[in-house]
Order: C-alpha cells, then structure tokens, then sequence
C-alpha cells in the first residue's frame, strides 16, 4: 500500500504579523515557519497505517527551498521518502494551481491514499484536496476523524453539528484529517538522524507538464489588512448599587451580549 501525505510549510501562528509594503501580502523576512499543524495529524494517520497495514509513506510538498524543510520533519517523524517540486512561485500562487501540480504528482506516485490536512493555517481556504481529488478522479472524504480500511474499502467517520457522519467507499481516496484523528508523534532522535539519510526527490515546476493556462491564478489578492485594534476596557469604580446598573447597560447597548 502507498500512502502519500501533502503538506504545507507555513508561518507559524505565534509569529506578530507584518504586512508587505504593498498590503497585498504578510511579509515573510524573519517569520519562523512550521508543518502545517492539521498536517501533523494527516502524516501521523499515514504511518500509523503503514504500521498496521505495511507498505510506504511518501510525502509531498510544493513551495521555495524552505519547504524542505517541513518535509525532512515528516521523515523525521518515520515517513520512507518525500517529493518537493520547488518554485518560488508557490508562494502567490492560488489553490487551483497548487492543487494542479500536486494531482500531477500524485498521479505519478500511484497511491492508494493520499492525506491532506483539513486545510493549511492562514489562508484557511481548504480547497487543494477537493482539486487534487476532482482532477485525479478520486472519492474524497473531508475533516475525518476515523478511518479504517480493509480489502480495498474504506469507513470514515466526521463530526457533523451533533452528529457523526460516516462515508464508505473504495479505494484510492483522498482524506483530510481533522483534529481528533489521532494523538502526533514527536521525532525522535533516532528519526532525526535517520532522515538525513532519507530521500527527498527535487522537481522543478516546469518538470511537472501543466499545460500553461492551469499555472495563471484564478485569485488575485488586492489588499491585506490586520484586523482593527481592540478598543481598551472599561473599569467602572464607585458604588455597586451604582455601577451595576450601568454594567448592565454596557453589556446590553454596547457589547450586546445580554
């Protein structure tokens, strides 16, 4: 069984953000970078996968040299080999595109599963898998948080308001995970220094033979703007019999909360 795993390289949520000059994007000089977290719970369900079930974990990724290294923490976490089509073009390109080249990848890998995260941190948009799925013909399966496979089938259980839905069907299929999935594991220092041992194949994006119009953006961003400043509190002081009925206004008229 081949599982392949798409990630993303993205800025961790810890950072303070600043905007380009233009405002039409995050600057990205000095921002610490991270395996996309719900991307953490999609390689942690590949390998445990592979443990119960045998054979390999590839995983892929599309971004600029940093990208690799997101990949070699996946490897490090116990996955066989990793695919990074390497363009700095990544960085403004739109899902459709993304989605593109990585249906183009996967198609060459020929998985049985392929494990996306539900969607990346930021752009929050979540419509790589539904482009690698549509283009590679598969099922697929979004925000699980159970799956169990057997004889070229597959149960997937997501949350629903107050419910659970559960989805069968066949194999390949396209998943993405959901926290709740399962618990990540650390590497491990024995992973660690196996990974530098592991392979990471380079492809450049031309390599990947998209006709021309698959590569211009769908989506244009023409303005980035942070989100307004949080107006300071009120402290009211004086007499209880006093206060609390203005409490009481504030929290009516103005914050609208009762």
């Amino acid at each position: 069984m081949r599982i392949v795993v798409c990630v993303n390289y993205v800025p961790d949520t810890a950072i303070k953000v600043k905007l380009t000059a233009d405002g039409k994007g995050i600057d990205l000089a000095d921002v610490a970078f991270v395996v996309n977290p719900y991307d953490e719970f999609a390689v942690e369900e590949a390998l445990q996968i592979k443990e119960r079930l045998g054979g390999d974990v590839v995983i892929v990724g599309a971004g600029p040299e940093r990208a690799s290294v997101g990949l070699r923490t996946c490897l490090a976490m116990g996955a066989d080999s990793a695919v990074h089509v390497k363009d700095d073009a990544f960085d403004k390109a739109d899902a459709f595109t993304v989605g593109s080249v990585l249906a183009r990848v996967c198609a060459d890998l020929k998985p049985d599963i392929i494990f996306f995260g539900k969607h990346s941190i930021g752009i929050d948009d979540g419509q790589v898998p539904s482009v690698v799925a549509d283009q590679l013909g598969f099922p697929q399966v979004s925000v699980v948080v159970k799956v169990e496979l057997q004889d070229g089938k597959f149960r997937a259980e997501r949350e629903i308001e107050g419910a659970r839905e559960v989805v069968e069907g066949s194999l390949p299929a396209v998943f993405t995970a959901q926290k709740g999935l399962n618990t990540p594991r650390y590497a491990s220092l024995k992973g660690i220094m196996a990974a530098k041992k592991k392979q990471i194949e380079v492809r450049a994006l031309g390599a990947v033979g998209l006709p021309p119009e698959n590569m211009t953006p769908r989506v244009s961003v023409q303005k980035v703007t942070l989100p307004p400043s949080r107006p300071p509190g009120k402290i009211l002081t004086g007499d209880p019999a006093q206060t609390v009925p203005e409490l009481v206004r504030l929290l009516h008229e103005e914050a609208k909360v009762i």
